[in-house]
């Protein structure tokens, strides 16, 4: 597979299923913003953390590749002429946010009551964690802006929604695993 193809260079690209847009057409600024998070969830792997974490962001990374090529598809380009489906992978579905519920809940049971909003920072990691979850943020903005022109199906935009929690509980997390102080956020 040759990486440069040129067809690019005009400021236009394919989506999949062959219709050419251009490249800040908000589909592609949708699934631009996922695979900006996979990055950002693949930094966050690389620390020094729990390998039940890391299991979970491994996991995590591989559901935002389908999300990625499923916004990438128009819908009119989901089924091909013999009404078989084009993409041949596992969809979204409420399984994946149980999944990150669950997760969300393990945390929290370990991590004492929130009484303010928390100040991101206090270790990179715990850093890169909230930078993390403001690109999930991003990432569903976005895909919910999609979602006002076009079908996007709502359990991707469920599931954005919770990752943002779990990323956010799991900054909390990880400033207590590092033994890190919380800082509050206290209106002056």
């Amino acid at each position: 597979m040759k990486i440069y193809t040129k067809t690019g260079d005009k400021g236009r690209t394919s989506l999949f299923g062959g219709i050419r847009v251009p490249k800040y057409h908000i589909r592609v600024e949708a699934y631009g913003t996922i695979d900006e998070l996979n990055s950002f969830i693949g930094l966050l792997r690389d620390q020094s953390i729990d390998k039940h974490i890391t299991k979970s962001l491994l996991k995590i990374q591989n559901e935002l590749f389908v999300i990625g090529s499923i916004l990438a598809t128009p819908p009119e380009k989901e089924k091909l002429k013999n009404g078989k489906e084009r993409l041949q992978i596992e969809k979204i579905n409420e399984q994946q946010i149980i999944y990150l519920e669950k997760e969300i809940d393990k945390m929290n049971e370990e991590l004492p009551a929130m009484t303010h909003f928390v100040l991101p920072g206090g270790h990179t990691t715990v850093s890169y964690c909230h930078i993390t979850r403001n690109v999930c943020r991003r990432a569903e903005r976005l895909t919910v802006l999609l979602a006002e022109e076009t079908y996007v199906n709502e359990y991707i935009l469920s599931y954005l929604n919770r990752l943002s929690d779990y990323l956010f509980v799991l900054a909390r997390k990880l400033t207590k695993d590092l033994q890190v102080k919380e800082t509050p956020w206290i209106p002056q």
